[in-house]
């Protein structure tokens, strides 16, 4: 009765019906199913099949909880220490959490561990307190993380251990902790348990600011900037013109952007070359600003002494910049603007004296491109894979929604942080909006890219979409899968374009997930109206990203017996597709051999339009214009 209910309520095999639901769950629970009374009590709790009613909430949980229900023995807690349906009894609430915590629930160690810090329902004590902040940060818990690194700043239950403190702050930072953000950007500040780094405490700061607007007065930093604009040109009206609105419209200290005088770049070396430009490193003298300091009238900048490091990129015959030409940069700032950490940051303009190339100033990322994580990613857990493709789809997704397709999608325009913990969309050089794209399906263009991560409709010279941005991240998903770049053994020629169109893919690699190939597979589909849109994708990979995070927290024992509650079949079985990949992750990396690519394999972005130009003289209908 009670898996009846269940299905009832999730609308597994059976119409989604609260109301019936409610119904088996009381009958189940009546007959003692300890699991029904759980379920019985957060309908009433929530008033769904049935009217809210607290008081029978909390009656079926004490039922529950009486008989050993570990989740309605936490639940009868928290309406002891809230007052819900019965009366306020913190000593009651500690009492049950007590009971709890033995089968290592850890919402229950945080609350009692705040009821030891506090003193409420118990004595004061903060060596337990420190405890149990300690089992519950071991757990996940992101506050319990940022409770523990203040025991250890403080020394609060605990010897002071600023090494310690900056740990936790650091994981409950990455666990988007906003409180150990703001903490963990002083420890940087201040070298405080790691070594003084401003660059990454500028990070950090930055992180904040995406989310909430602090130490900035738009009003006021858009006059400062405004009184220096006669000191300083970049010669060219339409780049004046960009770096002008971006500082007068700047709403916190990542949306301005600045000339920066070539003799404030030293150390000048070259880095890489891209498909269209030459890359070089460098040492940006002043930094970047943060915010504005009052007491000595000027920008605070990250430079920590030494400077800060950057990535010069340089638009070559870019002497005589027009308005046209500037548009990928306008995009990229646009979307910058809207997420910060989904794109390397963008700092402004410079220019070579000696060819008078406009230069464009970034964030440098010390791991370098995805294409060279590879061998690193192939070595994750799936839930550290599933977490970094993510952070691929949001960042696209802003793209997206920005009525823009990125145009030249690949693992060599996503860039790497030095944890591994965030990822970075750059160059978007053949971004246009969705609007000019369609305006140009009866127009001859240039068709440029990498072959590997094109849609066979591009091949086609059909206009960009979406959807051709949706088959390059399929592209991605399989390097994830694989850990080498796609069609490295053979050469990136017509035969190859053609292959493409007539459905070639890259060799799904064993002991891939089925459900993964599944969803690789819709994304590489030929038609593109049946690829998944990037909210579909977001959903998707949320879900696996959430069900897998759960089964490793409720099984952090390593036992592996306990259940995910509150999933479906489908995605229960999907879960267990990653855990069991897991489990062959070991074998795999042992027999991991490295093919050599090919001479003729080509992963910088190129112009393919003559290889196309031959397929259509053939007289290959897979390519040639409808």
């Amino acid at each position: 009765m009670n898996n009846l209910g269940i299905h009832y309520e999730n609308g597994e095999e059976k119409e989604k019906n609260l109301e019936k639901a409610f119904h088996w769950y009381q009958k189940a629970a009546e007959n003692g199913n300890t699991d029904a009374m759980n379920n019985l009590a957060i309908l009433y709790k929530n008033g769904e099949g049935t009217e809210k009613n607290l008081e029978k909430a909390f009656h079926w949980y004490q039922n529950a909880a009486e008989n050993g229900k570990e989740n309605a023995i936490f639940n009868l807690a928290v309406c002891y220490e809230n007052g819900e349906g019965t009366e306020k009894n913190l000593e009651k609430a500690f009492h049950w959490y007590q009971k709890v915590v033995e089968n290592g629930h850890t919402g229950a160690m945080f609350n009692l561990a705040n009821g030891y810090y506090n003193g409420e329902g118990t004595e004061k004590n903060l060596e337990k307190a420190f405890h149990w902040y300690q089992k519950a940060a071991e757990n996940g818990d992101s506050v319990a993380m940022f409770n523990l690194a203040n025991g250890y700043y403080n020394g609060e239950g605990t010897e002071k251990n600023l090494e310690k403190a900056f740990q936790w702050y650091q994981k409950a930072a990455k666990n988007d902790n906003k409180d150990a953000i703001i903490n963990l950007v002083i420890c940087y500040e201040n070298g405080e348990g790691t070594e003084k780094n401003l660059e990454k405490a500028f990070y950090w700061y930055q992180k904040i600011a995406e989310n909430e607007v602090i130490l900035w007065c738009q009003q006021c930093s858009a006059k400062r900037f405004q009184q220096d604009f006669s000191k300083w040109t970049s010669k060219n009206e339409f780049v004046d013109k960009f770096i002008q609105e971006a500082q007068l419209n700047a709403k916190n200290s990542y949306e301005f952007l600045e000339w920066i005088p070539y003799n404030k770049l030293s150390g000048i070396n070259y880095y890489d070359k891209g498909g269209f430009s030459e890359i070089h490193k460098a040492i940006w003298l002043d930094g970047p600003i943060y915010s504005w300091n009052f007491n000595k009238q000027q920008w605070n900048r990250c430079n920590f002494q030494t400077g800060y490091e950057v990535i010069l990129k340089t638009l070559n015959s870019s002497s005589n910049l027009d308005s046209k030409f500037l548009d990928e940069w306008k995009y990229y700032y646009n979307c910058q603007k809207k997420s910060f950490s989904k794109f390397i940051q963008f700092f402004g303009f410079t220019q070579d004296p000696n060819n008078l190339n406009y230069i464009i100033i970034m964030s440098y990322a010390k791991k370098g491109s995805l294409r060279k994580c590879l061998s690193d990613i192939i070595k994750f857990k799936w839930q550290d894979k599933l977490q970094l493709l993510k952070k691929i789809i949001l960042g696209l997704k802003v793209i997206h929604e920005s009525k823009l397709t990125h145009g030249d999608f690949h693992d060599g325009n996503i860039l790497m942080s030095d944890d591994y913990n965030e990822l970075f969309i750059i160059d978007l050089g053949l971004c246009k909006p969705i609007s000019d794209l369609q305006d140009s399906v009866n127009k001859v263009n240039e068709i440029y890219g990498v072959l590997p991560y094109m849609a066979p409709e591009i091949l086609r010279k059909k206009p960009y979409t979406p959807a051709s941005d949706i088959y390059s991240f399929s592209i991605i998903m399989w390097e994830f899968s694989s850990g080498i770049p796609p069609f490295n053994h053979e050469p990136h020629d017509l035969q190859l374009s053609l292959s493409i169109c007539e459905g070639k893919r890259p060799e799904i690699i064993k002991n891939t997930p089925k459900c993964y190939i599944d969803l690789m597979k819709k994304c590489w589909d030929s038609d593109p109206s049946n690829r998944p849109t990037i909210i579909m994708l977001e959903n998707i990979l949320s879900e696996w990203n959430r069900c897998i995070s759960e089964y490793y927290k409720v099984n952090r024992d390593g036992n592996y017996k306990y259940k995910v509650l509150g999933i479906n079949n489908q995605l229960k079985d999907d879960m267990l597709e990653f855990v069991k990949a897991d489990k062959a992750l070991i074998q795999e990396q042992a027999n991991t051999s490295v093919i050599q690519s090919h001479l003729q394999a080509y992963y910088t972005s190129r112009k393919l339009t003559e290889i196309l130009v031959q397929e259509e003289t053939q007289g290959l209908d897979c390519i040639i214009e409808d």
